[in-house]
């Protein structure tokens, strides 16, 4: 049931740019360009333009393990506190929780009961925060069923987030995947999602639990892509397999494989090109890597990893759904979710695709990339 918001703002893609396509962002540099960018031959240079890093961002030689007195995360030596992981998340959530929390405070100004002017309101937040149409109307629905005990902002908020919560346990639990060794993972999304720093802080989080893991730099396209890689590689305490520019993919995936069985790695991690997902022969390619993965190892890739940005809102969605189609996702991860007032495009994902959502970004630091968790979510939004 639709409180009429809806009906009178729907517009085409056309007609409201929100809703678009975002262009494909071309990552492309010639050799002089790179050269320009780093602005000395020392590659090492290039972290800027892998991520915006603090300067006191924590080194791999210290993994943090959490105080279960104090929920916050120390290093096994003891020397540092940083803060608890919730109130990092709400610190980072902060456009998100502004967006949605502050906005309920904002519709029920002059209120003193839920009336069906104020589901509309709810209904019009809702969508604009790409809850997506159907999940907010169904969200509306229900909380309209409450509407005689709701007098005030509080109320509306403690609803919605019981509502929230409801929806995410009503989705398929994530499932145990078994491990191999190696255990191989496929990366893959289009280009400027964050592919290059989700496979390092990944391969970070790998390390520090004290695995041995390899990354295959398997972008051969694009231009300082596995020298990206290579810094996260040493940064992470990771091996690298990587080949000259403009190599064949597959080619690489074929000896990170060989490599991994030989030095008994417990982890693979493969880049891919941050291809345009329209492009059908370039999907293709994709399809030739994961075929490469499986003459060496039958049951893989054991899993598909998608890297989706959560500033591009609904046509995350439409990324989502096209690599699906192509090469049966496992999981994803959702970056950048610092840097979106949308922080609903989390339930429209998880809704639509009914794909576990393993990680989440929530800032450019390797321990704001985290394992998703429907409960701590919600909580950091309001």
């Amino acid at each position: 049931m639709a409180f009429g918001w809806f009906k009178r703002k729907k517009k085409t893609a056309e007609e409201d740019p929100e809703f678009s396509e975002s262009k494909e962002q071309d990552e492309n540099f010639t050799p002089e360009e790179i050269k320009k960018k780093i602005g000395s031959e020392d590659v090492s240079q290039t972290v800027s333009e892998i991520e915006e890093a603090d300067a006191d961002e924590p080194e791999f030689e210290e993994p943090l393990q959490k105080d279960p007195e104090t929920d916050e995360d120390t290093p096994e030596t003891g020397h540092i506190k940083s803060r608890g992981f919730l109130k990092r998340m709400k610190d980072r959530l902060f456009k998100s929780r502004k967006k949605i929390s502050g906005g309920i405070d904002t519709i029920f100004t002059g209120k003193h009961k839920l009336d069906n002017e104020l589901l509309e309101d709810l209904e019009e937040l809702l969508i604009t925060s790409d809850i997506g149409v159907q999940t907010s109307l169904d969200i509306v629905s229900r909380i309209a069923k409450k509407s005689s005990k709701i007098n005030n902002a509080e109320q509306l908020s403690a609803a919605l987030k019981e509502e929230l919560l409801t929806f995410f346990e009503s989705l398929p639990e994530n499932p145990g995947i078994a491990l191999r060794k190696p255990h191989v993972i496929l990366v893959v999304g289009v280009n400027g999602v964050g592919k290059t720093t989700t496979i390092g802080k990944v391969a970070a989080g790998l390390t520090a639990s004290g695995n041995k893991v390899l990354i295959s730099a398997a972008d051969t396209f694009r231009a300082a892509a596995s020298e990206q890689l290579t810094i996260w590689a040493e940064r992470a305490g990771a091996e690298i397999v990587k080949h000259r520019e403009n190599a064949d993919p597959a080619a690489v995936v074929f000896d990170s494989i060989e490599a991994s069985m030989a030095r008994d790695i417990d982890y693979v991690l493969i880049d891919t090109a941050g291809r345009l997902h329209t492009k059908v022969n370039l999907m293709e390619e994709i399809k030739k890597i994961k075929r490469t993965i499986t003459k060496k190892i039958p049951d893989a890739p054991h899993e598909i990893l998608l890297v989706l940005d959560a500033t591009t809102g609904q046509n995350a969605l439409s990324q989502a759904k096209l690599f699906n189609e192509a090469l049966g996702i496992t999981g994803m991860a959702l970056t950048k979710l610092d840097g979106t007032a949308k922080g609903g495009i989390v339930l429209g994902i998880c809704n639509e695709m009914n794909i576990p959502l393993r990680y989440i970004g929530i800032g450019e630091q390797v321990e704001d990339l985290v394992i998703f968790e429907p409960e701590k979510f919600v909580e950091a939004l309001f």
